[in-house]
């Protein structure tokens, strides 16, 4: 199969390469009720990009260097902060960039620019390797623009881009699927907790805004921090390791998970459905849900609530921003601000419900949050699945030709008829 696969530069698969821009800061003009999408290289990562950060106007478009890309181009990442360069986007939407995007649009009589997508990330670690400079290391247009593709026929390309491009699409339905289902469970909390609209609210007699047989209490008296040291070793083989840095801002699921031999220091154990708090640098807001049980570190508070149908609503009370507020506002620490339980994070006030609407409030946001909680085995089940037919793939070692391929709904653009 091989024997029908070309090498050419990049840049020669383009109808245009650029970079971005970024228009002055100082000119509010240029970003003030702007409409127009402007990425940024932290925003790569999310591999197909459907909407940005901020956005820029007319005016700031037009006295910059900055331009429109077309939909479907190639962005990669040529530097950042930590691991940036090197992350690799596709635009759904046409958008503009930062000067440290360099933007391929594909000639799609040579290329198939998902295929390219897969081909760069699979080639992530070549990639890094053209790296230049001193203590930031970066990538430049002119070292992509040379890099090799190898490449078939674009209608294997498009098969192979087929194929993966399945997984993603699954992938980005479930996390449309637990993105909706975390606003859901919120807006419940938030209908029945601080509009104080929950069932029967009619009947119910208040004091001073405070429903009969609400107590006003603090989270020690609801919770227990519940983390248990331990050391690293085989005794932890059951477990999984979950660093802070494993959590996704604003993400009632973890983003993954190391193997336990990977815990080192400073480690704490916790159990599945116990509450996981980001207590260093809180006001990244990294609270989650632990869908298995493992292995942290301290800079992370394991909380458990002393009743059981208290679960729910205390997971949601701990998501909530006044709850990352108050951790943030109590930080002790300038470089790595962080907080405290005992005297500090434990006395957060709360506005506890009665014991009968916890219980009923469980019945309720229960079942939305465990089915979030479920998905996080299926994504990484369907990312590894990915990631291991990716380099067979995009190498030619595994032949598409002989398949009878259903391109999914995001490759509807651009489907053909292989036989």
């Amino acid at each position: 199969m091989m024997g029908s696969w070309s090498a050419k530069r990049l840049g020669n698969l383009c109808l245009r390469v650029s970079s971005g821009g970024t228009p002055l800061r100082s000119v509010p003009e240029y970003y003030e009720n702007g409409t127009i999408p402007w990425l940024k290289t932290g925003e790569i990562k999310k591999g197909l990009i459907y909407d940005t950060e901020e956005k820029i106007t007319e005016n700031g478009l037009e006295n910059s260097s900055t331009k429109l890309i077309p939909v479907n181009s190639v962005i990669v990442a040529m530097y950042g902060d930590g691991d940036t360069a090197g992350n690799v986007a596709i635009n759904k939407v046409p958008l503009t960039t930062n000067q440290a995007c360099c933007n391929f649009t594909l000639n799609p009589e040579q290329a198939h620019y998902r295929f390219i997508y897969y081909y760069l990330k699979g080639s992530y670690s070549n990639l890094i390797n053209l790296k230049l400079g001193g203590s930031q290391q970066n990538l430049n247009a002119q070292s992509l623009k040379n890099f090799a593709i190898n490449h078939p026929r674009v209608e294997t390309q498009k098969r192979i881009a087929a194929i993966l491009s399945a997984y993603d699409e699954l992938i980005e339905n479930n996390q449309r699927r637990i993105t909706l289902l975390g606003k859901l469970a919120e807006e419940i909390y938030r209908e029945w907790f601080v509009r104080m609209r929950f069932p029967g609210h009619e009947k119910v007699k208040k004091l001073k805004g405070v429903p009969e047989g609400w107590q006003i209490t603090e989270l020690k008296d609801v919770a227990i921090e519940a983390s248990r040291s331990t050391r690293p070793g085989s005794h932890l083989a059951e477990r999984l390791y979950l660093p802070l840095e494993l959590f996704n801002t604003r993400q009632m699921i973890p983003g993954g998970h190391q193997n336990y031999t990977e815990a080192q220091s400073s480690l704490v154990t916790f159990e599945k459905d116990d509450i996981l708090f980001g207590a260093m640098r809180p006001y990244q807001h990294k609270v989650a849900m632990a869908p298995f049980a493992g292995i942290t570190r301290t800079t992370c508070f394991v909380i458990r609530p002393k009743m059981p149908q208290a679960w729910s609503w205390l997971f949601l009370t701990l998501f909530q921003q006044p709850s990352v507020d108050y951790a943030t506002m109590i930080c002790n620490g300038a470089d790595r601000p962080y907080v405290v339980w005992n005297k500090g994070m434990e006395r957060m006030k709360l506005l506890r419900p009665d014991d009968a609407l916890l219980a009923k409030f469980e019945g309720v946001a229960r079942p939305i949050l465990d089915s979030i909680s479920s998905m996080y085995f299926v994504q990484l089940k369907l990312k590894d699945c990915r990631d291991k037919l990716l380099p067979r793939l995009i190498s030619g070692k595994l032949s598409v030709e002989n398949l009878d391929i259903q391109f999914p709904p995001g490759m509807a653009e651009v489907q053909l008829q292989v036989a």
